[in-house]
């Protein structure tokens, strides 16, 4: 999924530093030490009958864990539901820099298209992931004909290093991925590496910063012990049931953050239901980010470039205005495909065209201290 928003704000995010732009009462930090709750805020994706997203990052209370820089959690929704009511999931196509796309789904269907000419489909246990670099669009859909009555998942964004922001876009499909299954628990590691019960789980897919992402399932009364990183920060973002992370509750769609220094992290599940949770986690990242829309960049100037080189792509017609783009009559260019994002082939409906920049510049701030 792409991030829908219309009036999306710039936000300049850093490793350890509080996220801007978040309303009061976003994030719900716990009291310093062992695990951090920051809750969810509801963001509709796609205007009036819009698909509702559970954003935990960013927030004002953490605006990154390791390079993970964007967690939206969505569903379970009936796909006639979604959208325009008959579609299901219709995101058109839509640009992205600076960053990677990981698609995760616990239930339904997702077919991808891509301006490097991917045509996937995913499923719930095989991973999607999709490396912008300096330049990429894709559009994501539900499968016409027969598919899943329900659509469930997590859509996670990855911020690239700096020396991997000019990368040629390139896609990934993986539906091989490892799996332990300890006493009770199911882990399946979808991206970088995690220690079960001794054994190495290391994802087939490419990561370009020390990262760990991985799909956590328990049996009622169940619990897990994970061998961690101590250099790594983590977060496990909650699905269903009733979850302790390091001894502490960690509710329903909220992200529960635990600070480097641990070289094991435990997980337990209530004694009435089963948990499904989402731990994500890395090397604090080591540079400041500005991400705004579906750019990442460095710079005001980096995310105002971008967004004006795929406005140059798009035509804008059926009253529209650069400013304030209606997406029914906006087409590609001719010689769109020659451009930094290249053209999306396939899809059913014209390219979304970019919410109007802020008015404000921001910079990054100085990193604070680390504890």
């Amino acid at each position: 999924m792409s991030n829908l928003d219309t009036r999306p704000e710039e936000r300049v995010c850093s490793s350890g530093a509080p996220g801007r732009g978040d309303g009061p009462g976003e994030g719900a930090a716990g009291p310093a030490g062992a695990v951090e709750v920051l809750a969810h805020r509801d963001v509709p994706l796609g205007g009036a009958r819009a698909m509702q997203v559970r954003r935990t990052i960013p927030q004002r209370a953490r605006s990154l864990v390791g390079a993970w820089c964007f967690l939206d959690h969505y569903g379970p929704d009936p796909v006639a539901a979604i959208g325009d009511g008959t579609d299901g999931m219709q995101v058109p196509p839509h640009p992205h820099t600076g960053l990677q796309t990981v698609s995760w789904l616990f239930a339904g269907e997702v077919l991808h298209r891509d301006s490097v000419g991917s045509l996937q489909t995913v499923r719930p246990g095989e991973l999607n992931l999709m490396t912008a670099g300096h330049g990429i669009s894709h559009s994501e859909e539900s499968p016409r004909g027969v598919r899943p009555p329900v659509l469930h998942g997590v859509q996670l964004w990855v911020a690239l290093p700096g020396d991997r922001l000019a990368d040629p876009p390139a896609f990934e499909h993986h539906a091989d991925l490892p799996v332990a299954t300890p006493d009770g628990a199911r882990v399946q590691v979808f991206l970088g590496a995690l220690t079960v019960d001794g054994d190495e789980l290391r994802s087939p897919a490419t990561a370009y910063t020390p990262l760990v992402g991985a799909q956590l399932d328990l049996e009622p009364g169940a619990h897990v012990v994970l061998d961690v990183d101590p250099s790594f920060e983590h977060g496990l973002l909650v699905d269903d049931g009733a979850v302790r992370l390091e001894g502490e509750g960690v509710p329903v769609s909220s992200l529960g953050y635990v600070a480097p220094g641990r070289r094991t992290l435990t997980v337990e599940a209530g004694p009435d239901a089963p948990v499904r949770a989402v731990l994500v986690g890395g090397e604090p990242f080591a540079e400041d980010i500005v991400m705004w829309w579906n750019f990442v960049g460095r710079s005001h100037d980096d995310v105002a470039r971008a967004r004006a080189q795929w406005q140059a792509q798009l035509e804008v017609g059926d009253g529209g205005t650069d400013s304030a783009p209606r997406q029914g009559g906006t087409r590609y260019v001719t010689g769109a495909a020659a451009g930094r994002y290249g053209e999306v082939v396939g899809y059913e409906g014209g390219p979304l065209p970019a919410p109007a920049l802020p008015d404000v510049r921001l910079r990054p701030r100085a990193r604070p201290a680390r504890q």
